[in-house]
């Protein structure tokens, strides 16, 4: 088999695990707004939860989603340079995201429902990996 079909197989079985983090997201991790959020939210109350067990679950969640990322960009592109830079990228991110989020989660009502759901979507979604994607491969070939 070619290296270049290795390459894709292996990325490609690390994207299906980002995939299988989000399928068996309500049995892997302890998060309240998965259903609230599903529901018409905007005229609900906010469920009951556990601010501990939530922050750790989302922290958890994160930390997966950030581990499989960071393969992936690796796998991608097979660049220290880059990988040192998604870490520190991640890093930041989850800091100023875990720090928004537990301000919304501490003064959470009907006014900041948008605000906490995108703010806990960065955290709990893969996005970051769909943005450095395209954003690493444009360096790369305009660098050449």
């Amino acid at each position: 088999m070619s290296t270049k079909l290795i390459k894709i197989a292996i990325l490609s079985g690390l994207f299906i695990l980002l995939a299988m983090v989000r399928i068996f997201e309500n049995e892997l991790f302890y998060d309240p707004f998965i259903q609230f959020f599903k529901q018409q939210y905007s005229t609900m109350t906010s469920p009951n939860y556990s601010t501990t067990k939530l922050l750790c679950n989302i922290g958890i969640r994160y930390f997966l989603n950030c581990i499989i990322s960071l393969a992936i960009l690796y796998i991608a592109f097979k660049n220290i340079g880059i990988l040192k830079f998604a870490v520190v990228f991640y890093s930041i991110a989850f800091c100023i995201l875990l720090t928004v989020f537990s301000i919304l989660l501490a003064q959470l009502n009907e006014n900041n429902y948008q605000l906490f759901f995108y703010t806990r979507r960065f955290l709990i979604q893969p996005i970051f990996v769909l943005l450095l994607l395209p954003a690493f491969y444009y360096q790369r070939i305009h660098k050449a």
